[in-house]
């Protein structure tokens, strides 16, 4: 059973058993304006929740990718490097990284709550 989770800092994770697939919301890649490079996280790097993990880099700033749980990345979606724009065209699907769970914050939210944090 998978489990969709966002984070007030506008990343998502999907949690299926004992992993999860990163990415950031629809809301953060409007914001962001056009994407224009990613440095993604490394295979057996640590993520944290709340702290940063990787940074992305639109026409208009530099911005932070904060970890929406914490666990030990085992996998990277590579393609973002060479086309980081993927996460403009759909932001649910571009996914950054795939992190083996070792814990999940209390208040992340679900699909619906997030809705509601947005508007």
């Amino acid at each position: 059973m998978s489990k969709l989770v966002f984070a007030n800092t506008h990343e998502w994770a999907k949690i299926e058993d004992n992993v999860a697939t990163i990415g950031i919301s629809d809301h953060a890649q409007h914001e962001l304006g056009d994407l224009v490079f990613i440095n993604l996280p490394a295979v057996g790097d640590t993520l944290t929740a709340g702290k940063a993990f990787c940074d992305v880099e639109s026409v208009k700033a530099v911005s932070d990718v904060m970890a929406p749980i914490s666990g030990k990345v085992i996998e990277v979606n590579e393609e973002l490097e060479s086309a980081p724009e993927a996460i403009n065209e759909d932001a649910m699907g571009a996914w950054i990284c795939k992190v083996e769970v070792t814990a999940v914050p209390d208040d992340l939210m679900d699909e619906a709550a997030y809705a509601e944090f947005i508007k």
